[in-house]
């Protein structure tokens, strides 16, 4: 009888590695909002727009480099990714305008884009077994979740040290670190009858098929949730939340100020969704995930909605972290494995670089309006109304996706 194939193995490995610092790094530059628009006496909106703009250029590089990567071999796109990503960091740091600001957050997207989930995930789903496939995806996705845990507590105490410039040269740094490991990252290539199947054709049976239109429109929603709360919750927490009191856990721990709250609601939210994403993993592969894109995305309406509506507490912030963070990246590993059991493996880092671009979309205009509508209305409750909004539209887009593998267009000469 066979072996079972392993779930780790060394591209899992080092792939978690390099998602998981990326993330680490991206996750934090909410906690930065405050402290670069005190310094400057920028607006809201002008830090927000280089955030906004940040995640646009990651979701136009996310398809270009999956592109790549199946071109050049992943490791090259990877190593490509962590220099652009590395430069982009230190640029900033030099930044004085929030011209230049914005402008090298486009170099900041991009090698998030190299470093990040359609690079990553294809390579990893490549390397597993067909069994494992959808646990694999969602231990990857989850390694992001796990540099989100520490990245922005990271993040607050540096800064309690060293300048907000120091912080983004020490990031730049870790970047670079990470690519010592890229060496044990060796992925098998695609089977023959995906190799003989041109991009062209892959790409025209997507386009043809109303599945991967819909997986475009439904995963708006989940990048301008994500996005707004990785840039905006810190500051929202640290100006609405109630007084942290005397005498309480948190403050028994520590946590004393709402600013520190508001650092320690994004480590939550990543904690909580690595249980959130390994469980996604886990159902993906014996539910059919359209159902359980349509459950996850209707479960983020309902907590918006209600913790927007409720006092805003300590407790509530806490709370709202721990459920959203359970449904927070739970999508990934159901949408990129939809992708891949609908036009295979050759070409996933590219459809789901697509796809991607769609989340990232949204995630332009969730950190852009926040910094907007705050500027406006000295508040964010008219743009976390639209994210709940677009949260219930993407729980009913997903309902007709079929999840059988779409026919090959006939050919003429068949007729």
């Amino acid at each position: 009888m066979d072996k079972p194939a392993p779930i780790m193995t060394p591209v899992l490995i080092v792939g978690c590695v390099i998602i998981m610092i990326s993330f680490a790094i991206r996750a934090s530059f909410g906690v930065f909002q405050i402290p670069i628009a005190a310094e400057f006496g920028w607006a809201r909106s002008e830090f927000s727009l280089a955030i906004a703009i940040q995640n646009l250029a990651w979701g136009i590089g996310q398809p270009l480099f999956g592109a790549l990567a199946e071109k050049i071999g992943d490791r090259k796109a990877i190593i490509g990714g962590a220099l652009i990503y590395a430069a982009g960091l230190v640029l900033s740091s030099v930044s004085e305008t929030p011209f230049a600001m914005q402008a090298w957050e486009v170099l900041v997207g991009f090698g998030i884009a190299g470093t990040g989930f359609g690079v990553i995930l294809a390579v990893v789903g490549r390397a597993s077994s067909a069994e494992n496939r959808s646990m694999s995806l969602a231990i990857a996705t989850a390694a992001g979740s796990a540099g989100q845990v520490f990245g922005a507590p990271v993040a607050e105490a540096l800064l309690s040290i060293m300048s907000w410039q120091g912080v983004f040269v020490v990031f730049a740094g870790t970047i670079i670190a990470v690519l010592a490991a890229l060496p044990l990252m060796r992925a098998p290539v695609a089977s023959k009858t995906e190799i003989e199947e041109s991009m062209g054709t892959i790409l025209n049976r997507a386009f043809r098929d109303p599945s991967f239109t819909l997986l475009f429109l439904g995963f708006f929603s989940c990048g301008y949730q994500l996005a707004f709360i990785t840039a905006h919750f810190p500051a929202f927490v640290t100006e609405l939340c109630s007084p942290i009191m005397a005498g309480s856990l948190l403050s028994n721990i520590g946590i004393t100020t709402t600013s520190a709250l508001g650092a320690i609601a994004i480590s939550l939210i990543g904690l909580f969704n690595i249980v959130g994403t390994l469980t996604a993993g886990y159902f993906g592969k014996r539910l059919p995930k359209k159902y359980l894109l349509a459950g996850i995305y209707t479960a983020r309406t309902i907590a918006a909605g209600a913790f927007i509506l409720l006092p805003i507490t300590p407790t509530s912030v806490l709370i709202f972290s721990a459920v959203m963070g359970g449904l927070w990246l739970a999508t990934v590993p159901l949408t990129s494995g939809l992708i891949a059991h609908l036009y295979g493996l050759r070409y996933m880092g590219t459809l789901y670089g697509i796809v991607f671009l769609s989340h990232q979309i949204g995630g332009f205009l969730g950190v852009w309006l926040g910094g907007r509508m705050y500027d406006v209305y000295g508040d964010y409750t008219l743009v976390w109304w639209f994210g709940v909004g677009v949260g219930a539209f993407s729980a009913l887009v997903h309902l007709p996706i079929r999840e059988n593998r779409p026919a090959p267009p006939a050919s003429p000469l068949a007729a």
